[in-house]
């Protein structure tokens, strides 16, 4: 499933309003993500995909401040998309989500390119954060990664 939520375009030039990707393949933990996005007033999810081709070609349209990806879509391989869009989106700035709680592969990550890496499993309290920090051009590594 692809979703466009506002095919009009990104946010108006000067809008305070922090365009997001959403690129996640779960349903349920899309839809969960979208909940916690949707409760901030200041962001605005300009797209879902549910792949790496998907996720990419939504960036080059929406042109969005963050681009929250999960690492294993299909059509390809995160980081390389990650590296991918750093030079050819470089306003765009990406949050990892993933399901493993590594330091290695968040650090693998943030040498792709990604200025965020958040574990899923805290993603209703540290999702809004990494989200504003990226936007800033701010590092945020989830506490449960760097334990690992």
């Amino acid at each position: 499933m692809h979703r466009h939520l506002h095919p009009v375009g990104p946010p108006a030039t000067g809008s305070s309003l922090l365009g997001i990707v959403l690129a996640e393949d779960h349903p349920i933990m899309r839809h969960s993500l979208r909940l916690v996005l949707d409760a901030e007033r200041e962001m605005v999810v300009l797209a879902e995909a549910t792949d790496l081709e998907t996720a990419t070609r939504d960036v080059h349209r929406f042109h969005p401040h963050v681009l929250l990806l999960d690492l294993n879509l299909p059509n390809g391989a995160g980081t390389d998309t990650i590296r991918l869009l750093r030079r050819d989106a470089p306003g765009t700035q990406v949050v990892v989500l993933t399901m493993h709680d590594s330091a290695a592969l968040a650090r693998h990550a943030h040498e792709a390119g990604a200025l965020g890496f958040v574990v899923k499993d805290s993603a209703d309290e540290e999702l809004i954060d990494a989200v504003r920090h990226a936007a800033r051009g701010e590092g945020y590594t989830s506490p449960r990664a760097l334990l690992h």
